[in-house]
């Protein structure tokens, strides 16, 4: 039985009167810490959360005056399940702060929600899937049909619509659209909290990313009357090891809240590369023109339900983005903080540490993904066809050509019997799954045992990504497949035939 004592983190709390300046330090100093308790005495008396001290980190005032003075204190044996039953029942915005166990009515330790989510609850039965995993599967699976609403959506524009039918499809893709950002949103804090968030670090011109973040929201700005100007400081030839993806969901969330706030003026956006003794230190900045937030508010502005309220239509898209940007941030090793602007409006500024890295592919290397002159052949195997659907329009997108293969079986006898110039691999499949079809195709001889391989999986934790480049992959892009991964890994594997080739 899980009780809140054998679950709880015992960690030192901190006095009413200690700085929000030191908090924060003791935060740094302890990475895995995402809540700590403040007591008088022995007995509790608030809880202050990791986000809210960080970005409160030069702020000189006592934490009494920005901590949770309201937050769940409950005995040390009572059982998870029963504190998360009664809290999602009468105070789930507590719940999403985390709580203190006390034993006699003095502290004994701290938790968090993810504690009690992924404990086991009280039962004579089998025990089942933890909830978080199967939320975790549930968010994975309406991604994977939203993807293909979204291929369904954009293959309907392609054809002539009377204007009324135009409308309705462009209605729901930008209601597909919208849902698939809040589920990805929620489903990478997700895996922030439980500490399993994927990075794919690969060399990223600086410019570049900016040019696709001004691409990417400019129209979204001018539509609503609002000016987004775009800057990046420093060498226009630096490039660093990083991921673009994860990078640029920070800037998307920062960027979205800034728009949602501001009614009238422009949104500034900056990223800033500076050479140092232990890499680039890059520096993001997104400064809005909203209106001036409560200190209040501005503490609990990188909180999941923070900006959540009635009032605020985009307030839940808008808080889990800042929460995942502020998670995305801490495990790159930086730091990101918010500060009124003088007047009206907010900062937010995060920077962290990043290696430097050449660009050994030329800027102009062509995205039509060719081989030896001629458009690459592709195959994709998957057994789920909405999956299909959604590789084979991204593979249009990208000027390939494409077949289909169901199955591991499918795939070798395509291999086979014809020439790819890459394959594209599921991993869970019926008869012959991904990893025995790939080696069953790099035991065949000739050309087609030395087709380039590329995982298709929702399973790309680091473990995950060795085992299937031992077993002979040449790549891993995880789903829900993002068309910027997939452009960037068919190229690497196109570029290594035709270098190949040209070796020959």
């Amino acid at each position: 039985m899980d009780t809140l004592s054998n679950l709880i983190e015992r960690r030192a709390p901190v006095s009413p009167q200690t700085s929000c300046t030191d908090v924060a330090a003791r935060f740094l100093a302890e990475p895995d810490a995402l809540v700590l308790a403040v007591t008088e005495g022995c007995a509790p008396v608030g809880l202050i959360a990791r986000d809210v001290a960080l970005a409160l980190a030069a702020d000189p005032r006592a934490v009494r005056e920005v901590m949770d003075t309201h937050p769940l204190v409950a005995d040390a044996e009572v059982t998870a399940g029963a504190l998360r039953d009664l809290a999602l029942a009468t105070r789930p915005e507590a719940l999403a702060r985390g709580f203190i166990a006390v034993e006699d009515g003095r502290y004994l330790g701290v938790g968090h929600p993810v504690m009690l989510l992924g404990a086991r609850r009280t039962s004579s039965r089998t025990p089942r899937t933890s909830e978080a995993e199967l939320i975790s599967r549930m968010c994975h699976e309406v991604l994977l049909r939203l993807d293909g609403v979204s291929d369904f959506t954009t293959r309907l524009l392609r054809q002539p619509l009377a204007p009324d039918a135009e409308a309705c499809v462009r209605a729901i893709a930008a209601t597909g659209e919208d849902l698939t950002g809040l589920m990805r949103r929620a489903t990478d804090l997700h895996d922030a909290e439980r500490g399993t968030l994927a990075f794919h670090p690969h060399p990223c011109r600086l410019q570049d990313v900016m040019d696709t973040l001004d691409q990417r929201w400019k129209t979204r700005a001018a539509s609503t009357g609002l000016t987004l100007l775009t800057a990046y400081d420093g060498d226009p030839n630096h490039a660093a090891q990083l991921d673009e993806v994860r990078l640029l969901q920070v800037f998307d969330a920062l960027v979205f809240r800034a728009l949602a706030e501001t009614r009238r003026g422009a949104v500034e956006v900056s990223l800033k590369a500076r050479p140092t003794a232990d890499g680039l230190l890059m520096e993001g900045r997104v400064r809005d023109a909203g209106s001036e937030l409560s200190a209040d508010a501005l503490a609990h502005i990188f909180a999941p339900l923070g900006q959540a309220s009635d009032d605020h239509p985009e307030g839940l898209t808008a808080g889990l983005g800042m929460a995942l940007a502020s998670r995305i941030v801490s495990a790159a090793g930086g730091m990101i903080r918010a500060e009124p602007n003088p007047g009206a409006g907010v900062t937010v500024t995060f920077e962290f540490i990043a290696a430097p890295a050449s660009m050994d592919v030329p800027a102009s290397t062509a995205a039509s993904g060719e081989a030896s002159g001629r458009a690459a052949h592709v195959l994709i195997v998957d057994d789920n066809a909405t999956n299909r659907m959604v590789a084979e329009a991204l593979c249009e997108m990208f000027e390939c050509t494409s077949e289909q293969a169901v199955d591991g079986l499918e795939a070798l006898e395509a291999v086979q019997a014809r020439s790819f110039d890459l394959i594209l691999m599921d991993i869970k499949m019926p008869r012959m799954d991904g990893v025995a079809a790939t080696r069953a195709i790099r035991a065949l001889s000739g050309p087609a045992g030395q087709t380039p391989i590329i995982a298709l999986t929702a399973n790309a934790d680091p473990e995950d990504v060795r085992s299937y480049i031992e077993a002979g992959m040449n790549d891993v892009v995880e789903k829900p497949i993002k068309a910027e991964r997939m452009l960037q890994a068919l190229q690497a594997a196109l570029d290594g035939v035709e270098s190949a080739e040209r070796a020959a």
